[in-house]
């Protein structure tokens, strides 16, 4: 470092903390190590006294941390995402819109692997509301070689996005209720107004809703109808357990679906089902859906509503992380539900 004298300081880069000290008000740093001094801050510096500072001087080569973690944040933001202006070195990236995070965790791994870069998300596969903040990133030093950002940025082209924030799409949704008690009037359909809701919630809406008894045929027919009248996703609710009487998983199969699985490594959501018909997502709901905030729902069809197909693994790989801890104040995706 070297003193300069701050009339001729300006674009460089301060060396050291500068604490302004206001009497019976204020103590606390105008000016942080690191901080490219402007014109309009000179007078302030004159005013607290400074007619000299200490600053440092970067080599050719050599980048200051905020626009090291420009050029960081800049390579790894892929679609629905916006920057920060840097405070102290860091930039966060905010979601543009609400939407599905999407998160390349491997190549995140590699690339704070690499030294003196740091990078932090929130879990991938989460929905996340429009100005919500994602993902942040410094590197560690005041400075740092451009050669390491090159290969920062390397890795994150690799990745193609390495973060991303995927609209959800307003799907039709067609939805089968299953159960003779709800068939016949005899109790109160309590199910399919709150899966209403959570693909409300989504963008999407339920194109129309129809009652079946316990029945294979039955409810195999429902849902073959609904597809034909236009449906993007069919949702049967009710009847997945193991009780002889439940029949969905067979329904389902009996539709032309091609089974990816039916069961799920969550709790709660363990009886959950999900298959194709060609192209057409269809799931079955567990009950747990009806009566837990937090569920295999919200794990699995937000990544549907953002166009995403699951396979096997997609469902399996919830296993780590999707034993919900029931807390009397649900954060949820703010926890490690599900974040596999």
């Amino acid at each position: 470092m070297k003193a300069v004298p701050i009339e001729k300081a300006v674009g460089m880069v301060l060396g050291h903390d500068v604490t302004r000290i206001v009497p019976g008000q204020e103590k606390g740093p105008a000016f942080r190590k690191g901080h490219i001094i402007q014109s309009q801050d000179v007078p302030a510096f004159l005013d607290m006294g400074k007619q000299h500072v200490y600053v440092i001087e970067l080599q050719p080569g050599v980048l200051h941390e905020d626009e090291a973690a420009l050029r960081l944040a800049r390579a790894a933001a892929g679609q629905g995402l916006s920057l920060t202006e840097p405070v102290e070195g860091r930039i966060n990236l905010i979601a543009a819109h609400d939407g599905l995070l999407k998160i390349n965790v491997p190549a995140l791994h590699r690339l704070n692997a690499l030294e003196d870069i740091a990078f932090a998300t929130l879990h991938t596969h989460h929905q996340v509301k429009a100005g919500r903040a994602v993902a942040g990133t410094r590197v560690v030093p005041l400075s740092i070689p451009e050669a390491q950002i090159i290969t920062a940025e390397e890795v994150c082209r690799e990745a193609a996005p390495l973060i991303e924030v995927r609209p959800f799409q307003a799907l039709r949704v067609g939805m089968v209720t299953t159960g003779s008690e709800v068939f016949h009037g005899r109790i109160q359909d309590k199910f399919g107004p709150v899966v209403r809701q959570k693909f409300e919630q989504l963008g999407s809406s339920i194109s129309r809703q129809i009652l079946v008894s316990d029945d294979t045929a039955m409810t195999a027919k429902a849902i073959c109808a609904l597809i034909a009248e236009g449906a993007q996703m069919v949702v049967v609710t009710g009847g997945m357990s193991v009780d002889p009487d439940d029949r969905t998983p067979a329904a389902i199969r009996a539709a032309g679906a091609e089974v990816v699985t039916y069961g799920a490594p969550t709790f709660p959501g363990a009886m959950f089902m999900i298959g194709y018909i060609d192209s057409l997502p269809v799931l079955g709901l567990p009950g747990c859906v009806m009566y837990h905030r937090t569920s295999i729902f919200d794990l699995v069809v937000p990544r549907l509503a953002a166009g995403e197909r699951l396979e096997r693994e997609d469902i399996t790989s919830l296993g780590h992380g999707g034993f919900c801890s029931g807390c009397d104040s649900c954060r949820y995706p703010i926890c490690g539900f599900g974040s596999g």
